[in-house]
């Protein structure tokens, strides 16, 4: 017998036409050595439609708009969603990722690239909290204190959807002269935190 989408954790990212997000967003652009930008502003995500794609597959189309005072919104990009093989697939700019996997289940591993020509990237599910209904799925945890950091995770609440995500990739400095003074060379910081979500 086929499980049932509540079986199969689905509802960790609802999806339907007019259900939407609003994130506060707080970023970091490093620019090079003692020098980078810090922004603040907000992301609306709004699936706008869907379609049926070559394998018969739906796929919701997710409206990016952005705003710093959330009255005066740009729409920044489209990306899509959808569920294949009891993943969650998400592409931005042509890059699908696997973000989650049903049904979900603490130390579950997984290749976040699978779908695309790229190295091997582990996921894992870390924290599932069914009593407060969320689940953590840890992306990246590394820093070499001399070369480079990448910390991702994204945070998934049952009913809502994603509630927060998290990228820090950076390089540091790695000239004879700096050298694991973890001076940062380049790279970003991004956090969104979830402040309202609904259905229009």
């Amino acid at each position: 017998m086929d499980e049932t989408p509540f079986e199969l954790g689905l509802e960790y990212q609802p999806l339907s036409i007019g259900e939407f997000w609003i994130y506060s967003v707080d970023e970091t652009q490093y620019l090079g050595e003692n020098d980078s930008e810090e922004d603040s502003y907000f992301y609306k995500d709004l699936i706008r439609s869907t379609y049926l794609d070559e394998g018969n597959e739906l796929v919701y189309i997710v409206e990016r708009s952005k705003s710093y005072d959330q009255e005066n919104w740009s729409i920044e990009k489209d990306y899509t969603l959808k569920v294949r093989n009891n993943t969650l697939i998400r592409t931005i700019n042509n890059q699908p990722v696997v973000v989650l996997v049903f049904p979900p289940k603490s130390g579950t591993l997984w290749d976040g690239n699978s779908y695309r020509e790229s190295d091997e990237d582990d996921f894992e599910i870390i924290e599932l909290d069914n009593a407060a209904g969320s689940l953590r799925v840890l992306q990246s945890m590394e820093d070499d204190l001399v070369t480079y950091r990448d910390n991702r995770y994204e945070v998934f609440q049952k009913g809502v959807g994603l509630v927060e995500e998290f990228k820090e990739v950076l390089t540091y400095c790695s000239r004879n002269d700096c050298l694991g003074d973890q001076l940062i060379d380049s790279g970003s910081k991004v956090h969104l935190i979830l402040t309202e979500h609904g259905i229009l």
